[in-house]
């Protein structure tokens, strides 16, 4: 173990404790998961933990597994995740040791939580020395003596004050500017293969990459040149790689580096076959644009971790701080957060509130969570002025387009949502999040094949795959008799889709029979305002035109018991 670490007994104590709690306990699964990346790291062997060795090792999976286009390891470390994180927020808040999943990884890290310290951990330690008081004469501390301590303490606590002043100043504009958008300086990638003809296939890359990381409107994007070691002090990050031959394949290594610190925070490699060369800009500059264009990536995470931490935003909204915002209501899909997102729309100056991607999100809320959610096209209704503004506005912004897709598909007007979705992905062919969405909008229509192809390069590009992207494989998994996968895969999205998600776990659990599945879920669905007001099938109705998934969830809930009125009717 390195050095400040917890000792290898210590480790194993945390691991028994986590595995000992009910809500890992009961899933087998990810308590051999969670012992399978521990063991491996305490034993030297973190080197050798890669969703590959997971799938195969732990979840069973044969030796031809592809971890790009199934998703089942990130799916269930975002889940092992998450219970790691509830352990430790609640009944583990007092162990000693901590075992944390960081995001976007499968080697486990061990720390002391706060509090404690190696000393602490079975390390023995002297004990304090008893000191004998002998009796004094009354009155012996006297008052002046009294006073004297009193001044002494408060003109120590006045000097740690003004000490510190200046640093928690500069500390608070640090964490402001965290939440303006990232300045990124892009140069050449530098060509290792010593050939000219390598050099026509690299020059330009840059200019690309430019082009392609603006389309999001996230970034303030700058090319740099050949040059990566001369930063201006306004650029947050710098991204810059290398073109190397590995037999007849080109190999393009990116590096994202912070500019102020040096350090990597970031690489990705990109290899392409000789044939494929001609097409180097696109391929090359389109699949690490999907990487780093999304909020949920590299490039973003300083800012959405000050945002999760559940901050007041009062005083420092801007419009990608709203974005931001946006895209947590989009992930969790509850009232508190799209009230959080509106009040940051509300607050933006006249300027921003009007710009094209700030219209396009209140109308997606407005629609969802505004004053008439859950009165079918009205509500959609209500939303229809801000959208039509928003393309007006900016006409060719994908997320415009995108999120007039999303109503389209809330007014259940397919066929228009696949236009828009077609026109938003032609505006920025990189943002994973409308190929997410446009996936989705196909399974739910009944075309699970089309769905697949874009749902697996979207969740190929995520590090964190949101849970709202989990529509295609957990009707993938039913379609192909895998119910454990089609679980895991629920888990993960009725965390976004607070209806539809609870109803594909029951239906899952019931073929697998897992009761506890079942009678989880199916608590879930008896209280989902929607379906207590018009009835679990007429609501789905609106957003699914598969009859034939229809007609499974039907079966399936009267099967686990629910009620054949509520089915139809308010109960």
């Amino acid at each position: 173990m390195a050095a400040g670490e917890p000792g290898r007994d210590d480790v194993r104590l945390a691991l028994q404790n986590l595995q000992a709690w009910p809500e890992i306990s009961r899933s087998p699964q990810l308590a051999r998961f969670l012992d399978y990346i521990v063991e491996r790291k305490l034993n030297g062997d973190a080197q050798a933990i890669k969703a590959y060795s997971i799938a195969v090792d732990v979840l069973g999976r044969p030796l031809d597994f592809d971890p790009q286009t199934d998703p089942i390891v990130r799916v269930q470390a975002r889940r092992l995740r998450q219970l790691i994180e509830q352990y430790y927020a609640g009944p583990g808040l007092s162990d000693p040791v901590r075992i944390s999943l960081p995001t976007g990884r499968y080697v486990p890290e061990f720390g002391f939580q706060d509090g404690a310290a190696a000393g602490e951990m079975g390390s023995p330690v002297a004990p304090e020395p008893e000191f004998v008081s002998t009796p004094r004469r009354k009155g012996h501390v006297t008052t002046s003596w009294f006073v004297l301590a009193v001044l002494a303490i408060g003109g120590l606590a006045l000097a740690y004050a003004v000490a510190t002043w200046e640093p928690r100043v500069e500390q608070a504009q640090a964490s402001r500017a965290l939440l303006q958008r990232p300045r990124v300086l892009v140069t050449e990638f530098q060509n290792l293969s010593g050939e000219r003809t390598d050099t026509m296939v690299s020059s330009g890359l840059a200019v690309e990459l430019v082009t392609d990381l603006d389309q999001f409107g996230t970034l303030d994007v700058a090319y740099g040149g050949d040059d990566s070691s001369a930063a201006p002090d306004s650029v947050d990050f710098v991204l810059s790689g290398i073109v190397r031959r590995e037999g007849e394949a080109l190999q393009y290594s990116a590096i994202l580096t912070e500019a102020v610190t040096g350090s990597v925070v970031w690489n990705k490699m990109v290899s392409l076959p000789g044939e494929q060369a001609g097409s180097v800009l696109d391929d090359v500059s389109g699949e690490l644009s999907r990487a780093l264009g999304t909020l949920r990536g590299p490039l973003h995470a300083r800012a959405r971790s000050l945002l999760l931490t559940g901050r007041a935003l009062a005083g420092g909204e801007n419009a990608y701080l709203c974005r931001m915002t946006f895209e947590y209501f989009r992930e969790t899909a509850n009232a508190a957060n799209a009230a959080r997102a509106l009040d940051c729309l509300d607050a933006l100056p006249l300027r921003e509130r009007n710009g094209g991607d700030a219209l396009a999100a209140r109308a997606v809320l407005l629609a969802e969570f505004g004053p008439d959610a859950g009165a079918g096209m009205v509500a959609v209704s209500s939303a229809e002025t801000a959208i039509a503004q928003a393309i007006q506005t900016a006409p060719l912004s994908g997320f415009v387009w995108g999120q007039r897709a999303w109503l389209y598909d809330l007014a259940q007007q397919g066929t228009a949502a696949e236009a828009a979705y077609v026109s938003a992905l032609q505006l920025n062919p990189a943002n994973i999040d409308i190929m997410a969405g446009w996936a989705r909008h196909l399974a739910l229509g009944g075309d699970l094949d089309r769905a697949a192809g874009l749902s697996e390069a979207a969740m190929a590009a995520a590090t964190d795959i949101p849970g709202w992207y989990m529509s295609v494989p957990t009707l993938l998994a039913l379609r192909d008799s895998r119910d454990a996968d089609a679980i895991a895969y629920a888990r993960l999205y009725a965390e976004a889709d607070r209806e539809l998600g609870p109803v594909l776990a029951v239906i899952a659990g019931q073929r697998l029979g897992d009761m506890a599945v079942v009678n989880a879920y199916l608590a879930r669905i008896m209280e989902a305002p929607a379906f207590r007001a018009e009835g679990v099938l007429t609501r789905l109705r609106q957003s699914i035109d598969d009859p034939g998934l229809i007609e499974l969830i039907g079966l399936s809930l009267e099967g686990a018991g629910l009620p054949p009125s509520a089915m139809t009717q308010p109960f």
